[in-house]
């Protein structure tokens, strides 16, 4: 009856939501999601009790709880993807922030809220990993950046969830993730957070605040990206302005960290946080020695002058005192001089090294200190899961192994057959060279024009022809016709001169086609010459015996067929030789199923 009565009270809209998330399975996320953000999209234009009252609504009915447990799914099987999972976590985000729930408190402040944040920073431990896969691909990467907005959103409303993040195994992966983009991001969430609230940390533990400051200080000493050189500084810039004990510490735990900040950071386009930065964790250094430090402009001038100045009172007690002592302790001064600035620059360089060393030691004990953790948590894990993720690493690497001979294997096959190959591309090349040849000579005949007498005869031809003709006419004397029986005559000769030429024509294009069909069969033999033998022909060789010629794969295919019927036949209508000849045995005898077979050309 409770049960009945409380879902009676419930938004309608929310119903059939109640009634899929019954079902929990990896299926029903889209439909839930699109459920869900119908319902808040309405909702969010209209009061916000009315909106309160829904979320208290989600809470109590196992909705929420069902959207931050739909996060640890895997979206390589779901439609939609990561994108999913991103929309997902925006909802738990804008669900779980500015609202304040009348029933049920201590659950929701007790298992959503911490469920919400871990499932929120294992979906983003998945993407930082994704996008190492995939590169660093853009797509990836913004959804990366999405859910890390959508976390920190949820600890500016829960400042309590702050030390439970930092503190998770995950987000001391993405810290330690090789990729700039993600570093950037993670160093952007932790401002974000000091900036809303710097009381964590006074709380946070010692072995969570060295890996953070360890982590800032390796992308100072070994990125040369700029965007990374100021997401590190801005960060170490406000850990060190909120919490003067931290930078007491710094100093002396990183040392030779001022020398880096100034050689390597200034110039890059954020010198004032540089410079502040150095003024808080060095507040000792005087201020005529900053304006040293920070104006490289008045101090090269400042250079320049003096030993301009000195170069000239030189010159000028060489030659006033022309004493060899004196020019010698001049020379032993500046090359002191020159001594001791070289064995400041080694040890200021030997300094950085030493720092880039720590730094370097510190991530990889940090990374083995996360594999000891993995190790132990897998002798927790029962015997048989061991083996089948042993199993797993056995079959992708077995995968690597097979993948690498095969491309050794193709690659070595194309090698041998490229010869062949050569020749075949050589004799298509030839073939369409021809067959274009011959289309254009068919096209320039296409229009016949009428007979005309031949052109360019001389007047000695033409009085030679005319005699010619005379005499043929003395020779062979004719009855003498009329006017009308010779125009009926030429007529007659014209149309069987024409019908002559069109036949002739049609001649030509036979004897045109023939003439390619040969050169097509000569071209097949000399490829099957050439070819290698059947034992050692490869599959991306077949295309070598196959004929274009539709008689030759004809002939082929019917001999085939007869070989094919008398191995069906019992032995003793095997003896005679009726098999010798396709064509003794009946077109109506041969098997259906051959019609299937493969004819190569058209």
């Amino acid at each position: 009856m409770m049960s009945r009565a409380r879902h009676k009270d419930v938004d309608p809209d929310l119903q059939p939501v109640i009634a899929v998330i019954g079902n929990k399975s990896e299926q029903t996320v889209n439909d839930v999601l699109l459920k869900l953000k119908d319902v808040l999209g309405r909702k969010s234009v209209e009061d916000d009790r009315v909106l309160e009252k829904l979320k208290q609504d989600m809470h109590t009915h196992g909705i929420l709880e069902y959207c931050s447990a739909a996060l640890n799914y895997d979206y390589d099987n779901i439609q939609g993807g990561y994108s999913t999972a991103v929309q997902m976590a925006e909802i738990v985000s804008s669900c779980c922030v500015g609202f304040q729930p009348v029933r049920n408190k201590e659950t929701f402040q007790n298992k959503v809220l911490p469920s919400a944040a871990d499932n929120l920073i294992s979906l983003a431990k998945r993407l930082a990993d994704r996008a190492l896969k995939e590169k660093g691909q853009a797509g990836t990467i913004r959804q990366f950046q999405k859910v890390m907005d959508f976390i920190c959103w949820l600890l500016k409303g829960h400042n309590q969830l702050i030390l439970q993040v930092l503190h998770s195994k995950h987000f001391e992966e993405i810290q330690l993730s090789e990729s700039e983009d993600i570093g950037v991001i993670s160093l952007l969430l932790l401002q974000n957070l000091i900036q809303t609230n710097s009381d964590f940390l006074m709380d946070i533990r010692h072995g969570a605040l060295s890996g953070i400051l360890d982590d800032i200080v390796y992308k100072l000493g070994c990125s040369s990206n700029p965007a990374t050189g100021s997401a590190a500084t801005k960060t170490l810039l406000l850990i060190a302005s909120k919490n003067r004990s931290i930078a007491e510490v710094i100093p002396d735990q990183y040392e030779g960290l001022d020398a880096l900040l100034k050689n390597d950071w200034i110039g890059k386009g954020f010198d004032p946080e540089v410079k502040q930065l150095l003024d808080v964790l060095y507040p000792g250094v005087t201020k005529g020695k900053q304006t040293q430090l920070y104006k490289h402009s008045s101090e090269e001038r400042v250079k320049a002058a003096c030993v301009i100045q000195a170069a000239w009172r030189s010159f000028q007690t060489r030659r006033r005192l022309k004493k060899l002592s004196k020019a010698v302790s001049t020379l032993q001064r500046s090359f002191r001089e020159r001594r001791r600035r070289q064995e400041e620059q080694s040890q200021r360089r030997r300094a950085e090294e030493e720092l880039r060393h720590q730094v370097l030691l510190r991530r990889q004990r940090a990374l083995r200190e996360f594999r000891q953790r993995q190790l132990q948590l897998l002798e927790i894990v029962p015997a048989g899961q061991v083996d089948r993720y042993l199993s797993d690493l056995e079959l992708k690497a077995a995968v690597v192994i097979q993948k690498v001979w095969r491309g050794h294997r193709e690659r070595r096959n194309f090698l041998q057959q490229k010869q062949a190959l050569r020749q075949f591309k050589a004799a298509v090349t030839i073939q369409r060279a021809a067959l274009r040849f011959l289309k254009r000579r068919r096209a320039a005949r296409q229009t016949l024009s009428p007979w005309k007498g031949p052109k360019g005869l001389t007047d000695a031809r033409r009085t030679e022809l005319k005699k010619q003709v005379d005499d043929y006419i003395a020779l062979h004397s004719r009855p003498s016709v009329s006017l009308e029986t010779c125009r009926e005559l030429h007529l007659r000769t014209q149309e069987m001169l024409r019908q002559h030429l069109l036949s002739r024509d049609a001649d030509r294009r036979a004897e045109q086609h023939r003439q390619a069909l040969l050169a097509q069969i000569n071209t097949d033999v000399e490829l099957l010459m050439n070819a290698p033998s059947l034992s050692d022909a490869a599959e991306t060789a077949s295309g070598v015996f196959l004929s274009r010629s539709a008689p030759v794969a004809a002939r082929a295919r019917q001999s085939h067929n007869t070989l094919l019927q008398a191995a069906r036949y019992p032995w003793w209508r095997k003896l005679g030789d009726e098999f010798s000849d396709p064509e003794s045995i009946p077109k109506d005898s041969l098997d259906l199923e051959l019609e299937t077979l493969y004819l190569g050309g058209s």
